[in-house]
């Protein structure tokens, strides 16, 4: 009986070893996994700021050409208002003047 207890607590010391290698080995692989998908992480984000730099120009680049566009539209519109505008007034002339 002795003998299968010290048979038994050499096994379970030597299955303890071998399993508390096996987790220092996998933790040892996790942190190498770990750091890989960090340096994914920088490098993507790093890609994502400089199409974000672009998207910046781009919408800048936008905004002129729409403010220009629109100030474009406005001479435009002003321009024919005041040939309604002067038609209009010239009508009201000859109105008032018919009236007389």
């Amino acid at each position: 009986m002795e003998a299968l207890n010290i048979t038994l607590s050499v096994l379970l010391s030597i299955f303890g070893i071998i399993l508390l290698i096996v987790l220092i080995i996998l933790g040892i692989r996790l942190i190498q996994v770990i750091n890989k998908v960090d340096k994914a992480v920088d490098d993507t984000i790093e890609k994502v700021n400089a199409f974000n730099d672009a998207l910046n120009i781009v919408t800048k680049a936008a905004y002129a050409i729409n403010k220009v566009g629109d100030k474009a539209i406005n001479g435009i519109a002003n321009t024919v208002s005041k040939v309604f505008n002067k038609k209009d007034k010239e009508n009201e002339d000859e109105e008032e003047d018919y009236y007389e």
